[in-house]
């Protein structure tokens, strides 16, 4: 199968952190390279030095898909120049330099967002592969490479029954999933036109979904529309904000959701993003040394 190349220049762009910084969940690393779906298509990106090289088994047309998603556009110096300048951020900054936030397809990102409910990010990466594979189509792939599946439609998945959808470890997601999987594909939600709302109106759309809260609307607001503003809140960033901000203080959640909407400044969702992906991978390394150490004793 003939593949189709493309090379971008780019300047601090960590892809790596990008694709396993938890905002996206079908991504998978492929040796010195990584491997997933985005537009339909599959797709392996591999960082070399200032550039970022692509691969597709279809035509790929002018790439711009892919760099819009990848946000290669993105002057990541400007967006860091507007953190506060304390000393959490800047650990932050030196931990996770050249991370990115991600452009993604908005249902896509409302459904995995669903499902990632009280579930761990491996576990999220399993549930969507069942979903892909069950319900979405097949994708061309080189030889040697294992299957594709695009992400399943709104309207594939209205079709599922919530009972199918347990039998892809939802669990009590299900409902969730499949009612707003219908909302969409009745035209009761247009996901295309939030992006031109105001954020509380858009975030307000997304709440009457059953099964979105604050935490999944911000971060769909965040990944897939582009409000920068959106500060999701979940346990990794509330440990975060107490441990950095907060050590000697009690701080409950609508506290810490006031400090996030005031203290990060205009670009308050990628400060989230660096926040979340030190603390996690931080304390994800602290525990692996731990580890080691008792298997030594």
């Amino acid at each position: 199968m003939t593949l189709f190349h493309a090379s971008f220049a780019v300047q601090q762009y960590d892809l790596a952190a990008t694709l396993a910084s938890g905002q996206t969940f079908r991504w998978r690393r492929a040796g010195d390279s990584w491997e997933g779906v985005v537009a339909a298509r599959w797709v392996r990106l591999r960082q070399e030095p200032g550039r970022i090289r692509a691969q597709t088994a279809v035509p790929a047309g002018d790439w711009q898909w892919l760099r819009h998603y990848l946000q290669l556009d993105i002057r990541l110096e400007e967006v860091l120049a507007t953190f506060p300048d304390d000393e959490p951020m800047r650990q932050s900054i030196a931990a996770c330099r050249g991370l990115r936030l991600l452009r993604q397809e908005p249902w896509e990102c409302l459904a995995s967002f669903i499902c990632s409910s009280t579930k761990q990010i491996v576990q999220i990466q399993q549930i969507i592969a069942l979903l892909c594979r069950r319900y979405g189509d097949p994708l061309p792939t080189p030889e040697g490479v294992g299957p594709a599946w695009s992400f399943p439609t709104a309207a594939r998945l209205a079709s599922v029954s919530a009972l199918e959808l347990r039998e892809c470890k939802l669990g009590f997601r299900a409902p969730y999933l499949a009612g707003a999987a219908a909302k969409l594909a009745a035209g009761e939600l247009d996901l295309s036109r939030l992006s031109a709302l105001p954020l509380e109106e858009a975030r307000a759309a997304l709440l009457e979904l059953h099964g979105v809260g604050v935490k999944i609307a911000d971060c769909v607001l965040l990944f897939a529309h582009g409000f920068q503003e959106a500060f999701p809140v979940d346990v990794w960033i509330a440990r975060a904000l107490r441990r950095l901000y907060f050590p000697r203080r009690g701080a409950n959640l609508p506290r810490l959701r006031r400090f996030s909407q005031t203290h990060f400044g205009p670009h308050a969702g990628y400060a989230q993003q660096y926040l979340f992906h030190y603390i996690r991978t931080r304390d994800t390394q602290t525990y692996k040394r731990g580890a080691r150490r008792g298997k030594r004793r």
